[in-house]
């Protein structure tokens, strides 16, 4: 037995089903077949409410006795109940005088209102017939018994999704305001049941790696259940995955002092043990152990990446060979890693896929791959690339740690005791890769890059040259036919002697004899030889690449040519139709007929539906022919300022959904190409995320001087990239790029407005110090210009931050400006911002009134104007000031409907900081454990976003809703992170702080 009496649950584990006369069996069957199953449509529900419907229909259940009787019947399993077992239940050892009669009428009652055919008299007493319907309880333990199979067979992701499922079955109290010992007795057994789910379930997110997540349910659990130690097990065993060592250790002091101080005991030499690991750092709590039944079961993710082998792959036998030999090497190795290296079309990726798809037997746990992009000017990030495979192998979000050290050792982690082969294809250096190879053994890395890694210590290097005179000859022949092959053997043998043997080139060669039935094999090797005499022109290496372009960029019709030298012209990593149609200045339809001809060449890639993309050498190509051949420069210029248009017009178009009646969009740069409309919010968002890096990278390249305005326009429109976490620092980066075009330009109005988007976004990311100066910079760039933007924004922006730098008479002024000009420039939404805002300046200088009004006017304009995600920070506001007057309950709705919002507006900054306002409602509330919960929340949502000023403010909150549960080890940990964070800022919260620790430290 555990302390707290209840059974202990088998570590490691699914729970086993509910005690003796808990199982409310009814029917047979399966809880996915739902209320219908039964000949009646009768279905009740105990885990709750006692409760009956008739399909959609609830019943009436009557008196708090009449519901103890329809209890017990139901969780006897079918069984008769005599009359004097159901006084006993319902009554114990004092039942009335007209108990027997009561129970009679009790039962005639339930019997009208459910069925006669249901609810049968015999032997002296009553039953619920067996079949006659359906209970929740009857579905939860079902799920549950498969959650303990399925987990026993290795299924841990099905089983955690079966123990979620089981877990929904419940709504509250089980046999709520049931009365009699009998409920009483069930309700304590399925309490117990419940929780015993809740421990496996959690088990098993922790295996799943969810282990931030894990905290927040995990600290509300061990509030109302403090003397369960499994619940303090699994919390340390979270918070030292999640990186908070010194928190999960004060976990331990916490428990043992409270077992003792309650109990007079220690902790049980479970949780004893995992401190002392995690004292040792023990690498094995890294990962989650493995079950011994299931040691030979499949992984729960398995990768399976690899782009598909050619059907027609040839030649290269001895090097398939000797790869597949050194792959199949890896599991006795540290770590195998080969790397080919070869110009540009010489065929490294199609053998690298061939050789890997060759060798999958060898590696039974997955495969990762990725085009690191290492031959342009964007590169693969390798913290990106871990990011990406670490989701593959089943991490999730909250749980990849932002620098790249560290999720490169967590990949590796990750990697260990699994046999998985990396494919890092078109490298552009060893230090891109050394922090995406495993490094245990099992594993394997196979690399292609144009060049030799004679760096990359203990790599296989393999050179990998053009193909054999017969190679080259059979693969033309595999792709034209033997037929036309034959007959004229020696214009074939011209034909890959033209090609460099180059298999992409061979290969483009014959893809366009193919595809053109009144060809000869002549007609094509004439031509050749015309594409030839450029090679005398070229030297070595890539240029031999660029020759095998210019063989099929020759072919092309005229409006293909023109499609492929313009779409090489914009910088990001893909295009979307709808942008290559504004760059092509033609219809979608048609964009795409010629977008789908260009990939049947292979000169252009389908990178997704509606989604096309260069190779990055192909691209160089097509920007060299735009620069060669009969396209003006206006052209190019033309067709990339379209490209710029359709951002600007579709972004603002965008903004102008999310923010109705917002003045911004009426003093952007006018655009004369159109951009897409969007019936909703949701698909508007939808299309500024996928956009995302397309788009910016526009803004980018866009800071000429016939374009720097809209460029930087562009930025502004699309601000919600800054703000959602998800783009933000590539956002910083692109402001910070503009700025500097600006400047070099001496484009004062551009500059301005540069300036103040790095304004936002260090505001954002807790920079209050450089936020205000440049806030300042942009105020004084934007005088001369009048430019309302900048002079609005910018005011606006340093109210906010002045509150944040405890200046609130500054943080007044500066507001009551930005309310001044937002009303002379018309801007409604603007002026509702600034008065959430000056109702913040308010609350700090103690104007609690005032602050309630201010936020509802600024409510009050949102709402008028169909303004719904300002509006959440209008309500995100009026929570806050609420919260100090007292009104908890009103303070908590408003927060709960900004939550809504946010959440669904994908903005995860505000998402963390409404969390963590609620977490400071609950304490006003005194309810710690709740507070503590919502804390631990928002810190997983804030991870990597929101600077450390705000996960300062929420560790603080967080301490003293743990210090309320009696965690106060936990919470001197979480005091202590915060003081280290507010002293490096030099914030004056660091004052506060002090106080909260120095209580704990005397003591």
């Amino acid at each position: 037995m555990d302390r707290d009496g209840g059974p202990r649950v088998p570590e490691q584990r699914a729970p086993v089903p509910p005690p003796q006369h808990a199982t409310g069996r009814l029917g047979e069957q399966t809880p996915e077949q739902g209320p219908e199953a039964s000949g009646t449509g009768l279905r009740f529900g105990v885990l709750g409410p006692v409760r009956a419907w008739r399909g959609d229909q609830a019943l009436p259940s009557g008196s708090p006795q009449q519901r103890a009787l329809l209890a017990a019947l139901l969780l006897r399993d079918g069984r008769t109940a005599t009359a004097a077992e159901l006084i006993d239940a319902i009554w114990g050892e004092d039942p009335p005088s007209q108990a027997l009669a009561a129970i009679r009428t009790y039962a005639s009652r339930l019997r009208k209102v459910l069925d006669p055919e249901v609810l049968v008299s015999e032997s002296g007493g009553y039953a619920i017939r067996p079949g006659a319907a359906t209970l929740d309880l009857t579905g939860a333990q079902e799920l549950a018994t498969a959650a303990e199979k399925a987990r026993a067979g290795g299924e841990k992701g099905r089983a955690r999704d079966l123990l979620n499922t089981a877990l929904a079955h419940w709504d509250g109290e089980p046999l709520a305001g049931v009365p009699g010992p009998y409920a009483e007795n069930q309700r304590t057994r399925l309490a117990e049941w419940r929780l015993q789910l809740t421990e496996a379930r959690l088990d098993l997110d922790l295996e799943a790696g969810c282990h931030a997540e894990a905290v927040s349910e995990l600290t509300a659990l061990t509030a109302a259940h403090p003397l369960r130690e499994r619940l303090r097990e699994l919390l340390m065993l979270a918070l030292y995955r999640s990186g908070r060592q010194a928190e999960a250790l004060a976990v331990y002091a916490d428990t043992r002092r409270l077992l003792a101080d309650e109990l007079g005991v220690d902790p049980r030499p479970e949780l004893a043990r995992l401190q002392q690991r995690i004292l040792r750092a023990d690498q094995d709590l890294a990962r989650p152990p493995a079950d011994a039944p299931a040691a030979a079961a499949p992984a729960p993710v398995r990768p399976a990446q690899l782009p598909a082998s050619v059907p027609d792959f040839t030649g290269r036998a001895a090097f398939v060979r000797e790869l597949t030999s050194r792959l199949a090497g890896a599991e006795t190795t540290v770590m195998a890693v080969s790397a080919l290296a070869g110009i540009g079309g010489v065929g490294k990726t199609t053998l690298a896929v061939h050789v890997a798809h060759a060798a999958r037997p060898y590696f039974p746990d997955g495969q990762l791959y990725v085009d690191l992009q290492g031959a342009g000017q964007h590169f693969a990030e390798p913290g990106t690339v871990l990011g990406a495979f670490l989701r593959a192998l089943g991490t999730p979000d909250s749980a990849i740690p932002e620098s790249m050290e560290e999720r490169a050792a967590l990949f590796r982690s990750t990697l260990d005791g699994r046999r998985v082969l990396v494919l890092l294809d078109n490298a552009r250096d060893a230090a891109q890769i050394r922090p995406l190879l495993p490094g245990t053994a099992g594993c394997a890395a196979l690399v292609t890059s144009r060049i030799r890694m004679l760096d990359l210590v203990g790599a296989h290097l393999v050179d990998l040259d053009v193909m054999s005179p017969d190679e080259a000859l059979q693969l033309f022949t595999r792709i034209v036919g033997e037929e036309r092959v034959s007959a004229e053997r020696e214009a074939a043998l011209d034909v890959v002697a033209a090609c460099g043997f180059l298999p992409l080139a061979i290969r483009i060669a014959a893809s366009r004899l193919a595809s053109r039935r009144t060809w000869t094999v002549s007609v094509l090797a004439a031509k050749l030889a015309d594409e030839r005499r450029r090679l005398d022109e070229l030297q070595a290496g890539d240029l031999a690449v660029k020759a095998t372009f210019e063989l099929g960029y020759g072919h092309l019709e005229p409006a293909q040519s023109r499609a492929f030298r313009l779409l090489g012209l914009p910088d990001g990593p893909d295009i979307s139709l709808a942008a290559a149609a504004a760059v092509l200045d033609l219809p979608e339809q048609e964009t795409e007929d010629i977008l789908e001809s260009l990939v049947d060449t292979s000169l252009v890639e389908s990178a997704a539906p509606g989604r096309y993309r260069y190779h990055d050498l192909v691209r160089l190509y097509a920007r060299s022919c735009a620069e060669r051949d009969d396209l003006p420069p206006a052209e190019r210029e033309s067709a990339l300022s379209r490209l710029l248009d359709f951002y600007l017009a579709t972004a603002s178009g965008v903004y102008a959904l999310e923010r109705p009646g917002d003045r911004l969009v009426d003093h952007l740069e006018p655009t004369t190409y159109r951009g897409l409309s969007f019936g909703d919010r949701h698909r508007a968002q939808d299309w500024l995320y996928a956009e995302a890096d397309p788009l910016l990278a526009c803004v980018r390249q866009l800071s000429g001087p016939a374009t720097l305005r809209r460029a930087v326009d562009l930025l502004y429109a699309a601000l919600d990239l800054g703000e959602s976490g998800a783009n933000s620092r590539q956002y910083e980066a692109t402001a910070e790029a503009v700025r500097e075009a600006a400047r070099t330009r001496g484009d004062t109005q551009a500059e301005g407005r540069a300036v103040m988007t790095l304004a936002n976004v260090h505001q954002l990311a807790g920079r209050f110090e450089p936020a205000d100066r440049e806030a300042q910079e942009a105020m004084r760039l934007a005088g001369p210009t009048h430019d309302p933007l900048p002079l609005c924004w910018a005011s606006n922006a340093r109210g906010i931050i002045a509150l944040y730098q405890n200046r609130p008479t500054d943080g007044e002024g500066h507001l009551l400006r930005a309310i001044e000009a937002f009303r002379a420039d018309a801007n409604r939404p603007g002026e509702a911002s600034a008065l959430c805002n000056l109702s913040r300046i308010h609350l700090a200088m103690g104007r609690t009134a005032s602050a309630v009004t201010l936020a509802q006017e600024g409510i009050d304009i949102y709402d008028a104007m169909g303004h719904e995600l300002r509006g959440a920070n209008g309500r995100y506001a009026l929570g806050l000031a609420l919260t100090k007057s007292g009104q908890l309950r009103a303070a908590a709705d408003r927060l709960h409907e900004a939550l809504a919002v946010f959440r669904d507006s994908r903005q995860r900054l505000w998402e963390g900081m409404t969390l963590f306002r609620l977490a400071e409602v609950d304490l006003a509330g005194r309810r710690p454990a709740q507070a503590a919960a919502n804390a631990e929340m928002a810190l997983t949502v804030l991870r990597g976003i929101g600077g450390e000023w705000r996960r300062g403010n929420v560790l603080t909150v967080l301490g003293q809703a743990l210090a309320g549960i009696g965690h106060a080890g936990r919470a001197q940990v979480c005091w202590r992170d915060a003081l280290v964070i507010f002293e490096e800022l030099g914030s004056p919260e660091a004052v506060q702080v002090r106080a909260l620790l120095s209580p704990v430290a005397a003591a």
